[in-house]
């Protein structure tokens, strides 16, 4: 019996990486205008930044994806408010179905998510190259890198464009943009929101008690503050604890047991649950961490 080969069709193929990054920007952020011959994707991961792409500007938040097509003016900036993080990739491929993604602003789900957040862990396997740094323009491959773990960047890379390609014409897109005077208007009222609970830190503030300091109905203020943030009020209120522990432990001036009383933390082992939870480290392997530097 005679077996005839099937070629397999690929709509989308990579060709090419040219950098991946993770980056935890500051709050006032400003990369420059930029434009080369390949895509580059740019992911809001937490927070919220501005993507401008050939004159036009997009306020991307948590959970939203931007395409830049190749040779367009681009650039991308914080709002002055929120710290993003982001993840950039920047890719060849000559795929005609990439055409799709030409200026697309999606809101990625779960299963995007995963893909992107094991994409930045196999290319952390795979080079060498730091991925914080928003100079790189070439991946330098690591010495001694898992089999297979330059093409599962790859492969993943595929999987997460194909996954948002059978979206189709039909997926669900973000919202146009708000008017300047409302998206200002809001970023003034959380910018507010945010000092009275960084001045409030060691205390242990209340959803009511910053309901209060705001002068606005609590869902209001919750849709608000997750629109601008990408958080909830009092996620981000803990958050805000946690940062402070890491500087404290930074100046080393405290030791653990101090920095959770000072924060009005109700016990050491609650506080070292809170901080494994947010940075994946307890705070005696956080310690050790910054020790190496």
């Amino acid at each position: 019996m005679g077996y005839e080969k099937t070629l397999l069709e690929k709509t989308i193929e990579v060709d090419y990486l040219v950098t991946v990054h993770y980056f935890e920007y500051g709050k006032n952020f400003n990369f420059a205008a930029e434009k080369h011959d390949f895509w580059e994707l740019v992911y809001v991961d937490k927070g919220e930044a501005t993507v401008l792409s050939d004159d036009v500007r997009y306020a991307l938040r948590q959970g939203e994806i931007f395409f830049h097509k190749p040779n367009s003016m681009h650039a991308a900036v914080a709002n002055g408010m929120v710290a993003p993080n982001m993840v950039v990739l920047s890719f060849g491929c000559k795929s005609p179905a990439m055409e799709w993604f030409s200026g697309k602003r999606l809101t990625v789900g779960d299963a995007e998510k995963r893909l992107l957040s094991m994409i930045v862990k196999e290319a952390q396997g795979a080079f060498s190259s730091p991925l914080n740094d928003p100079y790189t323009s070439k991946l330098e491959r690591a010495e001694s890198p898992e089999a297979g773990s330059e093409q599962m960047v790859g492969l993943l890379l595929e999987t997460l464009l194909i996954r948002l390609l059978r979206r189709g014409n039909g997926a669900p897109e973000t919202q146009k943009p708000m008017s300047s005077l409302k998206v200002r208007t809001n970023n003034q009222l959380v910018h507010r929101v945010i000092e009275y609970m960084k001045a409030n830190v060691p205390e242990n503030l209340t959803f009511d008690d910053v309901c209060h300091f705001s002068a606005q109905s609590a869902t209001n203020l919750k849709t608000t503050f997750k629109l601008v943030t990408g958080y909830g009020v009092m996620e981000y209120y803990r958050l805000l604890k946690v940062e402070t522990a890491k500087q404290m432990m930074r100046e080393g001036n405290y030791n653990i047991t101090e920095i959770a009383d000072y924060l009005g933390y109700a016990s050491v082992h609650y506080f070292s649950r809170h901080f494994k939870q947010v940075t994946g480290m307890t705070p005696s392997e956080y310690t050790m961490s910054i020790q190496a530097f």
